[in-house]
């Protein structure tokens, strides 16, 4: 690996070679581009050797440098070979207006001068003119051949510029991009002098201006890291970042009882482990049929997507897979998938669109399904829920259905049958719950306009058309979280969240669709409700204690895998909490942040509690 590396191939004032075993170590894990635009030497460029870089300076005659080194090295070792360790040549090339010259000429000029002159530093006076002395070395190697060629290979890659780095930056950073800032110092005493790169001075505008723009960075979500000299009036410019100080050299320094000095880095990283931005997931998630589920994820996918990227994960287990978007997600992804619910018609979700590698209704189970030539010998819907949430007329071909469905031997067709009738009881139900009886909610939605047996014919050819394979061998459960036995790589944990501003019982919004899931067995129905709901399924997640105990069985039970928790800001535990309690079982916990606002489903009746912070905590 050693002979790959690449060393700077000017010495420069400031140059970072010495402080790379301080600022490697604080690098961020991941980031998009690469940009440093105050390359200088740009030893952490060439140390990090990224693929996706844009480097620029305002020193114009370094870029032109790494411009031919990047597209004519050849022509530049050729032009190199004409020069020599020579005080009457080095004037001679100094006094040459590199303006008037080839850019590989002037680049091999501006090489020349750097290996030649005094401590190879680059310095202009106020005409812009070059200046330093010749210097005094023990034959300086002026061509490292080998070294040029490795690289033009890196800089063959990397966007090179000059200009400006305020317009560098505005053009071209985005939001997780890592922005490395090597500005002018600010000088720490008089014998100072580390700004005369270009004509142009560096001083405490400059400094200011770039503060500001460092804000402005971290604030759009790139990762920033900023070296400076300690200097009170930097440290105070960046004192709501994290700062540490370094002992330094200052090796252009004349004399040498001035060259010792103290550096600091800046890190400006998004608060948490890592910034989210969302990805572009695959576009079959686009035939995923929606619902109006209480708490489903499918917006957080291109976030979620985010995180897993750089995961080492073959299969998933979505402990509770609610409307099965994640599940479905996953399995897009060509990962095996174990997805739980307890809700019987939820797990339908998964088991018709997950699980389910290759089978579909066919226009003959369907006919057969909407058969009404028959007799109905069941009217358990039409008798029992008359008037509460659907007309007589869908009341009746809900019990069609439930007769016909009979007919179809094949468990995965009955689960497409199950998910397909489900779906259009909540898409033609207003708010898509059963906590109310009549139509108060109707919002005019074409939705509320179809009859169920329009709905149903339209969830039917939904699900028949996301169905597709995988290559996995996928399973369904529908059991209670804490007895699901399998081994996966990766546990997807999205409980119902609690909070003491609302509750978090999915059975009181979707008891109808669960219990004709059921067929209303084994429920015990409280008739004496105006909802006609049963009795709610018992879980840990209805109260403070029951929550915070079931996080800390499920964190030891999966603490050897790799586990991701989706939980919200407006709820308990709080995030401290959370990352406090999966400390206990992980090595590595890391905290995404996410604006989201939620839908109707959370029944807070101040409106602004719905947008919160989605939060995805990731146990390692």
């Amino acid at each position: 690996m050693e002979e790959n590396k690449i060393k700077p191939v000017v010495k420069w004032a400031g140059g970072k070679g010495q402080m790379l075993k301080y600022i490697t170590p604080r690098l961020p894990e991941k980031y998009n581009k690469y940009i440093e635009p105050f390359v200088g030497g740009g030893a952490l460029f060439f140390s990090e050797m990224p693929q996706n870089a844009i480097i620029s300076d305002s020193n114009e005659e370094l870029i032109n440098l790494y411009k031919i080194i990047a597209d004519d090295v050849d022509g530049l070792i050729d032009t190199l070979k004409d020069y020599h360790y020579d005080k009457e040549q080095y004037y001679s090339v100094r006094s040459k207006n590199p303006s008037e010259l080839s850019p590989t000429v002037r680049a091999a000029r501006m090489l020349y001068l750097n290996k030649t002159g005094f401590n190879g530093l680059y310095r202009v006076n106020q005409r812009g003119e070059f200046n330093v002395p010749f210097g005094k070395y023990t034959n300086p190697k002026i061509i490292d051949e080998d070294n040029l060629r490795k690289a033009s290979d890196l800089l063959k890659k990397t966007l090179i510029m000059s200009g400006d780095y305020l317009d560098v930056l505005h053009e071209y950073a985005k939001p997780g991009d890592f922005i490395f800032l090597d500005p002018p110092y600010m000088p720490v005493s008089k014998y100072s002098d580390f700004k005369r790169y270009t004509k142009v001075q560096f001083g405490e505008q400059d400094q200011i201006k770039l503060a500001e723009e460092v804000d402005r960075l971290y604030s759009m979500g790139c990762n920033v890291m900023l070296t400076n000299s300690n200097h009170p009036f930097i440290t105070e410019l960046y004192k709501k970042y994290d700062i540490q100080v370094f002992d330094t050299k200052r090796l252009i320094n004349s004399k040498s009882d001035r060259r010792n000095g103290q550096d600091i880095i800046v890190t400006a990283y998004p608060k948490l482990s890592g910034f989210v931005k969302p990805s572009e997931i695959p576009t079959q998630n686009e035939k995923y049929p929606s619902s109006r589920y209480m708490g489903s994820k499918t917006k957080l996918l291109p976030y979620i997507d985010t995180v897993v990227e750089n995961l080492d994960y073959n299969s998933v287990l979505d402990l509770f897979s609610g409307s099965g978007t994640v599940s479905y997600f996953f399995k897009t992804l060509g990962k095996q998938v174990f997805s739980n619910d307890y809700m019987k018609f939820a797990s339908n979700f998964s088991k018709a669109t997950v699980e389910n590698n290759d089978t579909r209704l066919t226009d003959a189970d369907l006919n057969l399904l909407l058969d009404e030539n028959i007799e109905i010998n069941d009217l358990f819907v039409s008798d029992n829920f008359k008037g509460l949430y659907f007309s007589d007329d869908d009341n009746r071909f809900l019990d069609l259905i439930r007769t016909n469905e009979n007919k179809i031997l094949n468990p995965v067709k009955k689960s497409i049958i199950d998910a397909a009738i489900s779906r259009a009881c909540m898409k033609r139900r207003p708010r898509g719950i059963f906590t109310y009886t009549g139509n108060k909610y109707d919002d005019g939605r074409k939705d509320l306009t179809l009859s169920l047996k329009e709905h149903f014919i339209k969830a039917v050819n939904q699900f028949n058309d996301a169905v597709f394979d995988n290559g996995c061998v996928n399973v369904t459960f529908n059991e209670n979280f804490l007895d699901v036995e399998c081994d996966a790589d990766l546990v997807y944990l999205d409980p119902p969240y609690y909070s003491p501003l609302s509750d978090n019982e999915y059975v009181r919004r979707y008891h109808f669709v669960e219990g004709l899931a059921k067929n209303w067995e084994n429920v015990q129905m409280q008739w004496n409700t105006k909802t006609k709901k049963f009795k709610n399924y018992p879980t840990p997640f209805s109260s403070k204690e029951g929550t915070y105990a079931a996080f800390e069985q499920l964190f030891e039970k999966y603490s050897r895998k790799i586990v991701i928790v989706s939980y919200s800001s407006n709820s308990l535990p709080t995030k401290a909490e959370m990352t406090d309690m999966m400390r206990k079982y992980f090595s590595d916990v890391k905290t995404y942040e996410i604006d989201y606002k939620y839908s109707f489903g959370n029944q807070h009746k101040n409106k602004s509690n719905n947008k919160v912070k989605e939060y995805l905590f990731v146990g390692l």
